[in-house]
This record gives structure tokens, C-alpha cells and sequence, in this order.
């Protein structure tokens, strides 16, 4: 392999909650070397992530997903602009940007998933070439498409005690076992926020439930639980992953709102739980990152149940931009043809290298 000097790699990530892109600004190689810069996250308004989760959800029409990418696209340009601005760079300092786009589907068993977001409009905005749709040549490996972060994970493991696990709770959570000789295992474990997010929206019409503050009110409800470990996904071998969307069966609207709040937890941290008794051997530590990680019940739940859980902030990560520097890793990888996913993680049949590239990036 020919040496490769890190660049200077924007990450995007939008993820299943839709409440904003996340930038991260970073100095990578795609193997190692890796330096954070800088990071922020652009809020959407309330009108585009509406229409990102009913879109989401519902069949829409074409016209309609067009117009929605264009928009979310322009929100992503934005967020390329700001970030390096705060920095004291400009858009010709950065050499690539990593795109994950919004998922708007994704059904592994049936071998589609779909990140909406406009490469060609990025890099003809940026002036920058793009590394983008991520999961589907993993799909076409036969892979899961997801989760992506496991290779990213175990390079930041690396100082560690072994084995450990980095716990992501975002709409879906999702685990990253890695053992002590680099060995490793992934799987999204379920919920994640998202169902919480929106009941606490429905129920006491906030954004999310900040600190726990109408989880911590309520008694988790047994029986909801059993009924939520019928779902198919829960009896899938790992790896595996999820859409956000195909826990939407569980039904707690016969509860009262802080109840239906903690169940919601409850069932988060049950899958959790479930995924974590699979792995070749119980983690040292649990580190949690993502929305999940800064609610106290979820987070207490998960002591109780799996004993060292913490934030992954204590490993001198950064929770709130992880998964956009993620992205940042990755496209350096897929640009380098070095693998983002493997049969450990995402059930492919072979190490797979994903994404498409649009532009002329550094080689």
C-alpha cells in the first residue's frame, strides 16, 4: 500500500432523529492518523423534518422527494459553509467531503435502502468532490448496510481496555464489540430515541425527553416489553440492522405519558441487553455516545443491567460529532479502496469498500 498523507475530510451525518445535519471538520489517512478540527450541528426547521420523517414513513411522491433533497442538500451545503468559517479556513482548504445523507428506507432483508441527499449538487456547491451512498454496495454483498461506525469505532478503541464496547443510541442504537486482539462484532440493537422522541413530542409537545425528565416520572410496564420482544428483529442473529421505523408496533398509548416514557427506555435498554449476551465476551466498559447518552434513565437502566456504562466523553470522544466524523473516515477509506464494512459487522460476504465518489478527490 502507497503511503497516504492525511487530508483535511469534511463528515456530514443526518441522522433517523431529523433534527439537523452534523459537520465535522477533521484531518484523517483513513487508517490511523486521525485529528479533530472542528464540528456543529445546523438545526432543520420544523417544516423539513417533518417532511423528512413522512417521508420516511409514507409512500410520497417523486416530485415531492426531489423537492425534499434539494432542500436538505442546500441545509448540508450551508453546514460545509459554516463549519469552515468557524474554523478560519475556506471550502478550498478541504480536499473531500463525506455525505451519509437521510435514510429514508432501508430494508435490509429486502435488500433496498435509501439515503436521500444530492451528491452532484454538493460538489458543484463546494467545489469539492463527494463521497456518498454508503451502505448499498454492502447491501449488493450481501450485507446488512448497516451499522457503518464499527471500523471507525475500533480505530478510536484502540487505547482502550479490552474488550470494550462503544454503545451509539441514536433514532436506532446500534454496538461495536471489540475484543483484545482487534477482533471485532456489530449490530444495531433496536430503538433507539426515536420512538421516545416521539412520544415526549406527542405527549408533552417537546422536542425530546431533556434529561429524563418525564422518563425518570414513570414504572417501566412489563408486559408492553414482552409484547416489543415478539417482533421479528429482536430473534435476528447478530449482525443485523434496522430502520427506525419498523418499531412501530410497539404500542404504548394505553399508558400513562411518563409510564409510556420509561417502557420506551425500558425496551431501548432490553435490546441493548439482548445484543450484549451474544458477544464472544462481556465488555470491560460500555461507552455511550449519541442522544441516548445524555438521558439519565436510559443511561441508568443500562448500569443497572450491564455494569460499567459510560459516556464517551470519559474516553476524550466527542458524542455530539461523532458519527459526522465517522463519515469523514470513511470516505477517505472508500477513496483509498480500503474496506468500511465487514462480515463481523454488517454480515457482508467479504470485506466491502462502500460509496460512490462524485468529483476528482486527492489519491
Amino acid at each position: 500500500m502507497t503511503d497516504f498523507a492525511p487530508i483535511r475530510v469534511i463528515g456530514l451525518m443526518s441522522g433517523t432523529s431529523a433534527d439537523g445535519v452534523d459537520a465535522a471538520l477533521v484531518e484523517t489517512d483513513g487508517e490511523t492518523e486521525f485529528s479533530f478540527l472542528s464540528s456543529l450541528t445546523v438545526p432543520y426547521d420544523s417544516d423539513l423534518r417533518d417532511h423528512l420523517i413522512n417521508a420516511a414513513q409514507f409512500d410520497c411522491p417523486v416530485i415531492e422527494l426531489m423537492q425534499l433533497e434539494r432542500r436538505l442538500t442546500e441545509v448540508h451545503v450551508a453546514a460545509c459553509s459554516e463549519l469552515v468559517k468557524q474554523t478560519g479556513h475556506s471550502i478550498q482548504d478541504v480536499q473531500l467531503i463525506g455525505f451519509h445523507g437521510h435514510t429514508i428506507r432501508h430494508n435490509a432483508e429486502q435488500r433496498l435502502t435509501w439515503q436521500l441527499g444530492d451528491a452532484s449538487l454538493l460538489a458543484e456547491s463546494t467545489q469539492c468532490p463527494v463521497v456518498h451512498d454508503f451502505r448499498r454496495r454492502d447491501i449488493a454483498a450481501g450485507g446488512q448496510g448497516a451499522p457503518l461506525a464499527p471500523l471507525f469505532h475500533r480505530m478510536l478503541a484502540k487505547p482502550l481496555p479490552r474488550p470494550t464496547a462503544i454503545l451509539n443510541i441514536g433514532g436506532v442504537a446500534n454496538i461495536t464489540w471489540i475484543g483484545p486482539s482487534e477482533e471485532i462484532m456489530a449490530a444495531d440493537t433496536g430503538p433507539g430515541c426515536g420512538l421516545l422522541d416521539t412520544w415526549v413530542q406527542h405527549q408533552f409537545n417537546v422536542p425530546f425527553d431533556r434529561d429524563g425528565a418525564f422518563s425518570k416520572q414513570g414504572s417501566p410496564n412489563e408486559a408492553v416489553i414482552r409484547d416489543a420482544l415478539d417482533l421479528p428483529f429482536f430473534r435476528k442473529p447478530i449482525p443485523k440492522s434496522a430502520d427506525r421505523f419498523e418499531f412501530d408496533a410497539i404500542d404504548v398509548t394505553h399508558l400513562d405519558a411518563a409510564d409510556g416514557a420509561a417502557t420506551l427506555c425500558a425496551i431501548t435498554v432490553t435490546g441493548v441487553t439482548s445484543v450484549v449476551r451474544q458477544l464472544p465476551q462481556p465488555p470491560k466498559a460500555i461507552w455511550v455516545t449519541g442522544g441516548g447518552s445524555r438521558n439519565p434513565t436510559i443511561v441508568s437502566m443500562l448500569q443497572r443491567e450491564l455494569g460499567d456504562v459510560r459516556p464517551i466523553e470519559g474516553a476524550g470522544l466527542r458524542s455530539e460529532s461523532l458519527e459526522a466524523e465517522c463519515f469523514a473516515w470513511l470516505a477517505v477509506r472508500r477513496i483509498r479502496n480500503l474496506p468500511t464494512s465487514l462480515p463481523q459487522t454488517t454480515r457482508c460476504e467479504n470485506p466491502t469498500c462502500g460509496g460512490s465518489v462524485t468529483g476528482n478527490p486527492v489519491t
